[in-house]
């Protein structure tokens, strides 16, 4: 389950350089909690071949974080701006690292 909801938070950050099917076909799967069948019957494809894509997404996706770090990055500047005593000198080593 936690790692639906990273690669979903992956989604997020890197969808727009998916393929216009691959991200449809994520978002059904880890947004709106569809089963692979459901998206095989709604996209008139397999349900192995929509097995397949989900698994070469989450891969594509996590290479692009470890590329990128952009989502890594992202989530060390939240916890920092919620804590009243947070690390400005930090927070913009953080920033000019993107």
């Amino acid at each position: 389950m936690a790692k639906d909801l990273h690669i979903g938070a992956l989604l997020d950050v890197y969808g727009p350089f998916l393929s216009e099917k691959q991200r449809v076909i994520a978002e059904h799967y880890y947004f709106d909690d569809l089963s692979l069948s459901e998206i095989a019957e709604n996209e008139n494809i397999s349900r192995q071949a929509v097995r397949d894509l989900i698994r070469r997404v989450g891969e594509t996706l996590v290479a692009y974080e470890k590329k990128c770090g952009y989502f890594d990055k992202f989530s060390a500047l939240k916890t920092l701006c919620e804590n009243e005593n947070a690390d400005i000198d930090e927070i913009k080593r953080i920033i000019y690292s993107l």
